[in-house]
C-alpha cells in the first residue's frame, strides 16, 4: 500500500520536470554550431568593418556564430577561392559580396544545389542562383550623385570617374550618373578610369588630370568606390585646385573629415550595416525554415518566399549635414 502511493506522486513530480526539458531544448532554435559567414574583397576598408558590426550584431542576437572572410584588396579570384574554402565547411549559410559575377556564378549555382543558402550583398550577381540582393539601389545612388555634380559645375564641364569596372554595383553606378549628367548636354565624360583595384594609382592619375589645361581640362572628379577618395582630394589638394568639384563614396571617418574641410564636395552614404546585419537574419530564417528548394527560379515566382531586392537606402552627405553623420559615427 505504500508503495502504491508513492508511485503516483513521483510522476507527478517527474512529468513536468520531463515535459520542461523537452520544452526547452525544442524551442532552441539557434546554436553557436549553426556557421554563417559573409565574404567579400578589400575587407580592410572601413567599410567592411561597418558591416562586420552588422553581422556581428546579428549574430549575438540569435546566438549563432558569424565570420567575415575575403582578401585585403580587390582580388575578384581570391574572392572565389574564400568562396569555394567556406562553403567546404557547410555553413548555415553565406552573404557575399560580388567582385566578378562571371567568376563567382558558378561557385553560388553549386552551393545553392548543395543546400546552402546564399544571400548577395553590396554587389549582386542577379544571373545565379543567390536568393535575393540586399544593398544600394546603386542606380539611385549614381543619379544622386550625378544631380549634385552637375548643380556644382553649374552644368557645364569635363568629368572623369575612378572605378573598378568589372564590379556589379560600380557600373551601376556609372550607369546612374550617365543618366543624370545626360540632362546637361554643357558637361561630358572625359574618362573613366580603371584603378585596377589598387587605389594607390587614383592619387598618380589625379595629378595627371590637373596638369591638363585648355579644353582638356578636368572640372569633376568622381570616385565610385570608398577607397580612391581621400587620394583624389590629396592630389587636388597639393595643387590647390579648389575650384575643382570632387564627390565620392561612404562615409568612413576620414572622407567625413575631408567634407567637413571642404576638399570633397559631397559623398553617398550607403548602410553596409544594415546588409549585413538583415543578410544574416535572412540566412538564419531560410536555414531554419528552407523552401522546398533553393533552386527555385524565385524572380519570375509571384509566390516567391523572397523579395528579389531589399533596398537599404542611400543619402547624400555635404557641409550641412556632415556634423550629424559624424555624431552618429562617434566621430570627433
Amino acid at each position: 500500500m505504500r508503495f502504491s502511493m508513492q508511485k503516483p506522486h513521483t510522476r507527478v513530480v517527474l512529468l513536468p520536470l520531463i515535459m520542461a526539458s523537452v520544452l526547452l531544448n525544442g524551442c532552441s532554435r539557434h546554436s553557436t554550431s549553426e556557421h554563417y559567414y559573409l565574404i567579400a574583397t578589400n575587407i580592410n576598408l572601413e567599410y567592411w568593418h561597418t558591416a562586420e558590426a552588422g553581422l556581428q550584431r546579428a549574430a549575438a542576437e540569435y546566438h549563432v556564430t558569424a565570420e567575415m572572410r575575403g582578401t585585403g584588396y580587390f582580388d575578384p579570384k581570391g574572392e572565389v577561392d574564400e568562396f569555394r574554402s567556406v562553403l567546404a565547411t557547410k555553413p548555415a549559410g553565406i552573404l557575399v559580396s560580388i567582385a566578378d559575377p562571371d567568376l563567382m556564378r558558378p561557385e553560388i549555382n553549386k552551393a545553392i544545389a548543395q543546400g546552402v543558402p546564399v544571400i548577395t550583398i553590396d554587389s549582386d550577381a542577379p544571373d545565379s542562383q543567390r536568393l535575393y540582393f540586399i544593398g544600394t539601389n546603386n542606380l539611385a545612388a549614381g543619379r544622386l550623385g550625378g544631380e549634385r555634380l552637375a548643380a556644382q559645375l553649374n552644368g557645364k564641364g569635363t568629368v572623369v570617374f575612378f572605378t573598378n569596372p568589372s564590379q556589379p554595383n560600380l557600373v551601376e553606378r556609372l550607369k546612374g550618373y550617365k543618366d543624370a549628367l545626360g540632362n546637361f548636354p554643357g558637361i561630358k565624360v572625359g574618362e573613366v578610369f580603371d584603378m585596377q583595384g589598387d587605389p594607390g594609382k587614383a592619387l598618380d592619375k589625379t595629378e595627371e588630370y590637373l596638369s591638363r589645361t585648355g579644353a582638356a581640362k578636368v572640372d569633376g572628379f568622381v570616385c565610385l568606390e570608398a577607397a580612391a577618395g581621400k587620394d583624389v582630394a590629396e592630389g587636388i589638394k597639393r595643387h590647390k585646385a579648389e575650384d575643382r568639384v570632387l564627390v565620392t563614396m561612404d562615409v568612413d571617418p576620414e572622407t567625413l573629415d575631408l567634407v567637413k574641410a571642404g576638399e570633397i564636395d559631397a559623398t553617398i552614404s550607403q548602410k553596409p550595416w544594415t546588409m549585413a546585419y538583415l543578410g544574416l537574419k535572412g540566412l538564419d530564417e531560410i536555414h531554419h525554415s528552407p523552401p522546398k528548394t533553393l533552386a527555385g527560379d524565385y524572380a519570375l515566382n509571384a509566390y516567391s518566399p523572397f523579395p528579389a531586392f531589399v533596398d537599404t537606402g542611400v543619402a547624400l552627405v555635404d557641409k550641412s549635414n556632415v556634423d550629424v553623420f559624424m555624431k552618429q559615427m562617434g566621430v570627433h
